[in-house]
């Protein structure tokens, strides 16, 4: 018997894990998120329970499987800034690139989808911890490439700061997707928000981690 080359091993895993989300998701969408249970999720992907938690260790996460982009994105974004780019530039200009692109990560994620976020005190709750981990990856990242003392606030209040900004944003991504707003009107409105808020941390943040 000949062995499974590596490449097509990780696909399948890929597709298994994407099947499993997207049953997760329908099955969260018609009848809640705290109703919805592991074994319902694993019948309707055809899979073991077992099978489920191995790909999500945690149920919210089946929900936002966008999470590891999520909670990274700002960190990788600034470790990836251009030659003479500061931190805030760069997460400005990140930020309104995924505006244009509606992106599902800042949270252009639609009405129905987030309906089901906003019903569930849960996912509320692994939303706020998810803005959490993004903050605290940043001023790790801010910290390094500062070359900060441990004892330096500095980056743990840029990372506040910037992360803030992003989370008041997707916040209000949230708000007017469940207004109903179409994803052209809200990305006119959020990048006027972008440009006040982001333009608000100029005098403290305009030379902070330049590179």
């Amino acid at each position: 018997m000949g062995i499974e080359p590596m490449g097509l091993r990780e696909s399948k895993k890929q597709e298994t894990r994407q099947l499993i989300s997207d049953q997760a998701t329908r099955l969260f969408i018609e009848n809640g998120f705290e109703a919805t249970t592991i074994a319902e999720i694993a019948v309707a992907a055809r899979v073991a329970k077992k099978t489920v938690t191995n790909y999500f260790a945690r149920k919210e996460d089946l929900a936002f499987d966008h999470r590891e982009e999520f909670v990274e994105g700002l960190a990788r974004t600034v470790s990836g800034r251009a030659e003479g780019e500061s931190a805030l530039v760069a997460l400005r200009r990140e930020f309104l690139d995924g505006v244009e692109r509606h992106d599902p990560v800042i949270g252009f994620s639609g009405e129905v989808f987030a309906r089901m976020i906003a019903d569930s005190p849960t996912l509320l709750a692994r939303l706020r911890e998810m803005h959490d981990q993004r903050e605290a990856a940043l001023a790790e990242l801010l910290a390094t490439e500062t070359r900060a003392a441990p004892d330096d606030i500095t980056p743990r209040a840029a990372a506040a700061q910037l992360g803030g900004v992003h989370r008041v944003l997707f916040q209000q991504i949230l708000e007017l997707t469940l207004d109903g707003w179409s994803n052209q009107r809200i990305a006119e409105t959020v990048t006027v928000s972008a440009q006040r808020g982001f333009d608000l941390l100029t005098g403290s943040l305009a030379d902070y981690a330049v590179k």
